[in-house]
């Protein structure tokens, strides 16, 4: 059974994989090329044997007459005997030859009287006499393959010749064995198979070691994204340098692990952020109510302790659905529901609310809007637009002035909302998007200050709108908020929120 499983492992395996297919296409490749090869040799072979029957055939109608004798055809074979040359090419014709008339009868020779038809060429049958017939009228040379009883081809090459009289067309047909074009291509095919084990057998090794050495980078991949854990989610693959597809899985490994990072972590601050925000309130009440059961003696007094108690539930109830809506924004849970809206309107119902407010604090409101349309959520961009307004009251003192414009910008669409308030130290300007960050003794004492939530919708809600958001600001002299949202929103990464705001939420 170990065995059996070790077997299947290796066979699944990608490298095992990768191997078989090195083979197949080997395989593939060299049944493909032998093919081939060994068209083109069959090709050439057959252009070699028919181009020297075209020379023989030349040659034989210079040394071959076919004259009257006595009232008779008889063929003549004109050349020195003597000479050795002529007779070894003559022999060579009258190998495979044969002479006949148009009615297939064959012809003999004027000297000998020996008929004009080679043993090979009986071999193979004679020509029927509506065959001789036909290549004579053709008067093109006819070419074929034919057998003989022992299963040995030959290529025939037959035509018509006129007698020396021109009175009449004879058949001639020379041909040339094809046995050893067939050996020579045999020879060839037994070679070509007999080396395609030693080449899959090399090919499979090679592949096996080129699979090795593709897979290592793969495996150390594999290791390193082994030792990852939720402790360590700030390790990194490093780039091999070399750009290719393993580079590019490597850097979609981090941006992944990037992710996770960020979800953890902002796991960790929500758990963070609940066990801090909420342990005061509940401390509030848990010794308010200690208190009142110990020492209260009066209803008023047992009153008192359940209102301030009441107090501080609400404040931790507003804490809860804060810190639930803004994980569930930043962790992609929620969508904005976006629609085409005249921001101008929409800020000044904003300005409009916070103007009898802003008269009780003492503050001067003014706004300076310009008609803007854009694709935007609705109560995203009222919570985002009040937090601001109402971030700058808070910290504008009474006799101040707050201001708010909108105005387009051939790249975006720019709100600001500015202030004469006591202003942001610049060493605390890099973490005022934080949750619960507040900056220490920024509000006026008689204040209530917020939950320290407001910037970070405001952060938010400006990215989830592909849009972004930046501060400026000078002790003493105020701050300024500006937010810059494209014309044609483009679709961020993050999800984003649309639904109603829980009350309350509009000032965090």
């Amino acid at each position: 059974m170990p065995r059996n499983r070790d077997l299947r492992r290796i066979t699944r395996s990608l490298r095992f994989r990768l191997t078989v297919g090195y083979a197949l296409f080997f395989c593939v490749m060299l049944i493909g090329v032998g093919a081939i090869f060994r068209q083109k040799l069959a090709a050439s072979l057959d252009s070699q044997i028919r181009e020297a029957l075209d020379q023989e055939w030349a040659g034989l109608l210079g040394y071959l007459r076919i004259e009257k004798d006595k009232g008779v055809y008889k063929a003549i074979w004109f050349y020195d005997r003597d000479q050795p040359d002529e007779s070894f090419f003559i022999e060579r014709l009258r190998r495979v030859y044969f002479v006949a008339d148009a009615e297939g009868h064959v012809l003999s020779d004027q000297q000998q009287d020996n008929l004009q038809t080679s043993e090979a060429y009986e071999s193979i049958g004679r020509d029927s006499p509506a065959k001789i017939a036909a290549v004579i009228r053709s008067g093109q040379p006819h070419w074929e393959v034919r057998k003989n009883s022992r299963g040995i081809p030959y290529l025939i090459r037959s035509g018509g010749v006129m007698s020396e009289d021109n009175k009449q067309l004879f058949f001639v047909a020379i041909g040339r064995s094809l046995a050893d074009n067939q050996r020579i291509l045999d020879q060839f095919t037994w070679t070509y198979v007999g080396v395609i084990p030693l080449v899959l057998i090399t090919g499979c090794l090679l592949g096996w070691f080129l699979a090795a050495r593709a897979l290592t980078p793969v495996l150390e991949v594999a290791q390193a994204a082994n030792r990852i854990s939720g402790s360590n989610l700030s390790l990194r693959i490093p780039s091999r340098g070399a750009g290719d597809e393993l580079d590019y899985l490597i850097a979609t490994f981090n941006r992944m692990i990037q992710r996770l990072e960020s979800s953890f972590n902002q796991i960790r601050q929500f758990s963070t952020d609940v066990s801090h925000e909420l342990r005061t309130p509940i401390t509030a009440i848990r010794g308010q109510l200690e208190v009142a059961l110990f020492t209260a003696n009066t209803a008023e007094q047992y009153r008192e302790a359940m209102l301030n108690s009441l107090q501080d539930i609400e404040r931790l109830s507003q804490i809860v659905r804060a810190l639930l809506l803004l994980s569930q924004a930043e962790s992609g849970q929620l969508a904005l529901q976006k629609t085409r809206l005249n921001l101008s309107d929409l800020i000044a119902d904003v300005v409009d609310q916070f103007q009898i407010p802003y008269e009780e604090a003492g503050v001067r409101l003014t706004a300076d809007l310009h008609e803007c349309f854009a694709e935007v959520d609705r109560i995203q961009i009222e919570r985002m637009v009040s937090n601001l307004v109402s971030n700058a009251m808070k910290y504008t003192p009474p006799g101040g002035e707050v201001s708010v414009s909108l105005r387009p910008t051939p790249e975006a669409i720019e709100i600001a909302v500015q202030d004469t308030g006591c202003g942001i130290p610049a060493d605390h300007l890099p973490h005022i998007f934080d949750r619960f960050y507040r900056v220490p003794g920024g509000a006026s004492a008689n204040r209530e200050k917020g939950l320290g939530l407001g910037l970070s919708f405001v952060d938010w809600i400006a990215k989830a709108h592909g849009g972004a958001v930046r501060v400026e600001s000078t002790p003493g002299k105020g701050s300024r908020f500006l937010i810059s949202l494209p014309i044609s929103p483009s679709t961020p990464d993050v999800s984003e929120t649309g639904e109603p705001v829980p009350s309350g939420m509009n000032e965090l």
